[in-house]
């Protein structure tokens, strides 16, 4: 079962669980946490902090992915998995349905903050404004011509529309496992793709839609790069005609090399994340393994540093690194919660 902290009784289960005889705690002595590289600065971070600390040792964090973090995480209970999924998605009813199999049936979903994701090249080149139709016709397996759906013949970017740069189109994005590829499905090519009746007219099924309408074309135009947004960053350096999809926080780390495009006429800032103006933005979570804080020490404690004001309030240091702080009310039955 997965709760959030929205409810009453989120986390009560991770507070009872620390009752647990002490010998099952002396099993593994160190947190590990894998999952997004979105949230893998966020939480490793807050590792630091913890570490520093000296109660407890510094938590391990390892960025495979979103889905290559629940694929883990799911695989059961105890020292020998991991104790902490980052993800900047929900998890999948059938990522529920592998943990429950799994035995992996106490989870805690906790909200963390906000990130943006950005269509970014280097600040060499010159600034893009574009909108999500545009980005469907530049990355989509299938687009509509004379009505019927035909595999991408796009090349350049002008040959979308002739205001955009005649430079060919390379974009380097992230791979499935990635919670910011999911995110980009659902929240560009999905939206990008209603503005064509074609496929609606040639899958009536709204699930198979969804699906078609997310396909990105595999012709050598978009570049898988794996869960280091770090390297997209090093490719756009390099190559100025390229453009490249990661998240906010990498963009504002890294604001003296590369530049966000506007995206529907709104530039990817903290304010305009913030209050939603951008539209390209997700939630960002932490998913905690209730049965393995009685196998682990400090679960409970990493948990409440990572939702503490000093880590994720307006001035927190986590905000500092790039994380839309949530809410002051949301924060508070975070921490309300917790206790």
């Amino acid at each position: 079962m997965i709760k959030t902290f929205t409810h009453k009784l989120a986390f009560a289960a991770l507070a009872a669980a620390v009752i647990f005889p002490a010998y099952a705690a002396e099993a593994r002595d160190q947190i590990r946490a894998v999952g997004s590289s979105t949230v893998y600065p966020f939480v490793t971070a807050a590792a630091e902090q913890f570490g520093r600390a000296g109660k407890f040792k510094t938590p391990i964090v390892e960025s495979t992915g979103t889905g290559g973090g629940f694929k883990l995480f799911c695989e059961g209970v105890g020292e020998a998995y991991p104790d902490i999924a980052n993800a900047s998605r929900p998890i999948k009813d059938s990522e529920k349905e592998a943990c429950a199999k799994a035995g992996v049936k106490n989870i805690e979903e906790v909200k963390i903050g906000y990130d943006g994701i950005v269509f970014a090249n280097s600040t060499k080149a010159p600034h893009m404004t574009i909108d999500k139709k545009h980005l469907f016709l530049a990355l989509a397996r299938k687009v509509p011509k004379d009505g019927k759906l035909i595999d991408n013949p796009y090349k350049t970017w002008s040959d979308i529309d002739s205001k955009l740069p005649a430079n060919p189109i390379e974009v380097y994005g992230p791979p499935p496992t990635s919670g910011t590829r999911d995110a980009f499905a659902e929240l560009v090519m999905e939206k990008g793709c209603e503005a064509f009746p074609e496929f609606k007219a040639a899958f009536s099924d709204e699930k198979e839609l969804k699906k078609q309408c997310s396909l990105i074309r595999e012709d050598g135009k978009y570049i898988e790069s794996g869960e280091n947004d770090n390297l997209i960053i090093q490719k756009l350096v390099g190559n100025p005609n390229a453009f490249g999809i990661f998240g906010f926080s990498f963009l504002e780390q890294n604001a003296n090399q590369v530049q966000g495009s506007h995206v529907d006429g709104v530039q990817p800032t903290f304010e305009n994340i913030a209050d939603a103006s951008y539209s390209i933005s997700r939630s960002l979570y932490i998913y905690v393994k209730l049965d393995n804080v009685a196998v682990v020490p400090g679960i409970k404690e990493f948990a409440q540093e990572v939702t503490s004001e000093k880590a994720m309030g307006d001035t927190g240091y986590l905000v500092q690194k790039g994380l839309i702080p949530l809410k002051k009310a949301e924060r508070e039955t975070v921490r309300a919660a917790l206790k």
